[in-house]
């Protein structure tokens, strides 16, 4: 292969003997660059260079896509960085490897996945990127996705599907976030958009509630009802416990405790992350023996219809509904707390206790470590009789 130009000033090409150089050759500029012509007419940028003692080339890509002025910025750039102890084929193969937004997303999905409560969480993380992110902007470098990229996908949604859309700008600047941790960016786009995006005025959302009074006639629909025996069971279980739909409907035989009248729910089951106890009334106790005949071997207190499932959420909601009653299953908590304020003269923190709430600041729950649990065994029994005697005053006069 022919070398034109032995001796190598800088700068001795110009962008018109670029262009003509079409034999087979190696012909040089400066800072060791030089455009090399093959016999099958390929040609390319190479630049020679040491690095940390090391001679070795660097492509540096086609004259029909770097022109002459942007390889020699290149070469420079090279130089000074080897020249400085740099490897400036290590960055090169470091840049190649940045992700796309898509890759890194389901990577970042990869690794927090263990981290979920469930899959469903796990699941859903993903799905809202894959139906209104990845269209847009999933081939995109992950360091060159821009505010305006992430507008792009919020725009459409942010006022038809606010809910969602504020996921997915979560989920967005999750994945920028890591990218940042990787070295590959230094900004989260997602962040700092707030006043590009319309304003929604959001009404906050309570669940409905029956009135304490008119709670033991629903419990005694719902006993009358074709419902199935762990349905009816578990609902009057979840009014007298004041527990979460999903507490009681994963209720575990291994977290009850007959013998002393306690149900413990480990921390994994429950939103603040810290294990509960619960007394039992006895008309609660009178329930799990019933639910005895329930076992079908699964460990569970509730079972659902499919083996070793427990009951769906839908299924206690749904048998509210179709009794009429104008109440989410979360709104039997509400009951619970409005009778304790309004008939009882049990302290605020004690009906919080009962809820699986937190009261008071950091410093007081550091120093009030009790979680007042034979008060609130006189409270539950208490709430109990109320609803006892309630249902057979209503049958009474019905």
């Amino acid at each position: 292969m022919a070398s034109h130009l032995t001796r190598r000033p800088e700068k001795a090409l110009t962008a018109q003997t670029v262009k003509a150089a079409t034999a087979p050759g190696k012909y040089f500029d400066g800072h060791g660059l030089y455009l090399r012509v093959d016999a099958n007419g390929s040609r390319f940028w190479i630049q020679r260079i040491t690095i940390r003692g090391k001679r070795c080339e660097l492509g540096l890509g086609a004259p029909s896509l770097v022109s002459l002025a942007e390889a020699r910025a290149k070469a420079l750039e090279n130089r000074k960085l080897a020249r400085a102890g740099g490897d400036p084929l290590q960055a090169k193969r470091e840049a190649q490897a940045v992700l796309t937004f898509e890759e890194a997303a389901r990577k970042v999905h990869s690794l927090h996945k263990p981290t979920w409560k469930n899959e469903k969480h796990a699941a859903q993380f993903l799905a809202t990127l894959e139906t209104y992110t990845f269209p847009k902007m999933g081939r995109l470098k992950v360091q060159d996705v821009t505010t305006a990229d992430v507008l792009g996908v919020l725009m459409p949604i942010w006022t038809t599907i606010p809910e969602t859309a504020r996921r997915v700008r979560q989920r967005i600047g999750t994945v920028m976030k890591w990218a940042i941790a990787q070295g590959w960016r230094q900004d989260n786009p997602a962040e700092n958009i707030s006043k590009a995006l319309p304003k929604i005025s959001k009404a906050p959302e309570h669940r409905k509630a029956l009135p304490y009074a008119e709670v033991a006639g629903c419990i005694e629909a719902v006993k009358a009802s074709g419902a199935g025996l762990s349905t009816k069971l578990a609902l009057e279980f979840l009014v007298l416990t004041a527990a979460r739909s999903g507490e009681v409907r994963e209720a575990r035989w291994s977290e009850i405790n007959l013998a002393g009248q306690v149900w413990e729910i480990p921390s994994e089951r429950m939103k603040m992350k810290r294990s509960h106890r619960v007394p039992l009334s006895p008309r609660a106790v009178a329930i799990l023996a019933q639910a005895k005949a329930l076992d079908d071997g699964s460990g569970l207190v509730f079972p659902g219809t499919k083996t070793g499932r427990p009951l769906s959420d839908m299924t206690l909601s749904k048998l509210i509904k179709e009794l009429s009653f104008a109440a989410d299953v979360h709104g039997f908590r509400t009951s619970f707390r409005t009778w304790a304020q309004e008939r009882t003269s049990y302290p605020r923190e004690v009906a919080e206790a009962a809820l699986a709430h937190l009261t008071g600041d950091s410093v007081e729950r550091a120093y009030a470590r009790s979680d007042v649990f034979e008060k609130r065994r006189r409270m539950m029994d208490a709430w109990a009789s109320y609803l006892r005697k309630t249902e057979a005053k209503e049958r009474t006069n019905g």
